[in-house]
């Protein structure tokens, strides 16, 4: 299962998503990030666990929804990719509390060694309702997620700046 499973990390704003839907296009199995979904219904109801409220709170909030993401998949061959997702949260929740990452996923299984890592973008980055992160913050957050990826044993692949086909084509090619 874990060798399936496809990490699409990075800089908040890098275009994950844009690379997620074409994945998907391409008839690829996907994830949606757990962070927007659970933003837009904290922004509907009373924002408890909105990132910027209480990151701790969003941080278990996305770990409990990552694990149901993953629980509820459906036995398909080929890779699965998931934007964002358990490691990050993971270190989403390291950097709330400070609880180690490989202590909050000791359990859970691996995810595919390579983890896809969208670099900071300045002209891709667009603040939204659900994103409201500034591009200094996503740097910050994007070098924690690197240096966490290689020391969960991971190996980050950078993607480059590049169009949404060309970056697919990439991703592909290093799990072909």
């Amino acid at each position: 299962m874990q060798h399936r499973h496809v990490i699409l990390s990075g800089c908040s704003g890098g275009g994950k998503s844009t690379l997620l839907a074409e994945l998907a296009r391409r008839g690829h199995a996907t994830v949606p990030e757990p962070g927007r979904r659970i933003v837009a219904e904290e922004l509907r109801g009373e924002g408890r666990a909105l990132p910027w409220v209480d990151l701790a709170a969003f941080a278990r909030r996305a770990i409990a929804l990552a694990d149901r993401d993953r629980a509820q998949l459906p036995d398909t061959p080929g890779p699965v990719f998931f934007d964002r997702g358990l490691v990050d949260a993971a270190v989403a929740l390291e950097h709330a509390t400070g609880q180690p990452a490989a202590q909050t996923l000791r359990t859970r299984a691996r995810f595919h060694d390579r983890v896809f890592l969208a670099p900071p973008w300045p002209e891709i980055h667009h603040p939204d309702p659900e994103r409201r992160q500034d591009l200094q913050e996503g740097i910050r957050e994007y070098h924690r997620l690197r240096a966490a990826c290689q020391s969960l044993g991971y190996t980050p692949i950078i993607l480059p700046k590049a169009d949404v086909a060309a970056r697919a084509d990439l991703v592909l090619a290093h799990l072909a």
